[in-house]
């Protein structure tokens, strides 16, 4: 009974070993291949759930079912008007293939990554070189608003518009279709490509900058000599206008002193012919007035007009 009991658990026990060794589970995501002794048995198995092989004769290798990205690094590339541009770029691929996949790459996506690097990069430098730098950055022949200077110095708006022949979006189609066209002898089926970035490289990135820097200095130089001249300008008018008002001034306070001296000289007059001697007394004392006071030391003749009135007091 005992041995009976101890063969049944064994007899389980290797069933159930034998049982997990030929079942296996493919999850929605991934796609896979049955190898014997490392070489691929029948065709690939891509629907989910659970699977049967030999067990311990048959191994399952698994690939990823889902859209994989591959993202470039920048590389410097002259376009056909020798701008040399830093272009950044990235893609979209799956595998399609698994069996063609794993004997091209072994299954290694980092060999799948290093060839898509060599294709994708040959065919982005082979367009990209054989363009024009406008026609890699631009889309269409939309115009567009720039600021360019008039032989008055001033700055004005004015649509400029060039011709693209092909345009970014055709270009990155172009640069797609290339190098999809040697994807499937790998298993691989490239999606799309975009450029991310685009720009100057380094040096050429700093000289721009240090144009750009200068352009608007010159214009903000351009714009303080103009502001300059209407300043002078304008002191000038307001000088003309100051010196007019003026002159005006002056010459209608001049005609109302003469008119107030004639109008004193007249009183004056009047009042000397009334009484002479009246008025001679009183611009005497004002002479008195304006030219003695306690410090005055006056050496005169005694028949001096002078003293005249003096006498006359001192007389009576």
């Amino acid at each position: 009974m005992k041995r009976s009991l101890i063969v049944g658990i064994a007899s389980g026990f290797v069933g159930l070993i034998v049982l997990m060794a030929s079942t296996y589970t493919i999850d929605q995501a991934e796609q896979v291949i049955v190898l014997q002794f490392k070489r691929s048995v029948g065709n690939p198995i891509n629907e989910p759930g659970l699977k049967f092989k030999l067990p311990f004769i048959q191994s399952v290798r698994p690939f990823d079912k889902r859209v994989l990205e591959w993202d470039g690094e920048a590389t410097e590339i002259p376009t056909a008007d020798k701008r040399y541009i830093l272009v950044d770029t990235f893609a979209r691929w799956r595998i399609v293939n698994p069996l063609t996949y794993y004997r091209r790459l072994r299954g290694e996506e980092r060999q799948a990554q290093s060839r898509l690097d060599n294709f994708i990069e040959s065919a982005i430098r082979n367009f990209v070189s054989s363009n024009l730098l406008i026609e890699v950055v631009r889309n269409s022949n939309r115009q567009l608003e720039t600021t360019i200077e008039e032989e008055g110095g001033f700055i004005a708006a004015e649509s400029v518009a060039q011709e693209i022949v092909k345009g970014r979006k055709e270009i990155v189609e172009l640069i797609l279709e290339k190098a999809a066209a040697a994807m499937p002898e790998f298993g691989i089926e490239l999606l799309d490509i975009r450029i991310k970035r685009i720009n100057y490289r380094e040096d050429v990135r700093q000289k721009v900058y240090e144009r750009m820097i200068s352009e608007r200095k010159r214009i903000a130089e351009k714009y303080r000599s103009e502001g300059q001249g209407e300043k002078a300008k304008i002191d000038g008018a307001r000088e003309k206008e100051f010196q007019i008002i003026s002159s005006e001034a002056y010459r209608r306070a001049q005609e109302v002193k003469g008119e107030a001296d004639a109008e004193a000289t007249k009183i004056y007059a009047n009042a000397y012919n009334r009484d002479p001697d009246f008025y001679s007394f009183i611009q005497t004392l004002e002479t008195y007035k304006y030219t003695m006071n306690k410090n005055t030391t006056l050496i005169l003749n005694t028949d001096s007009d002078y003293l005249k009135f003096m006498k006359s007091l001192r007389g009576r």
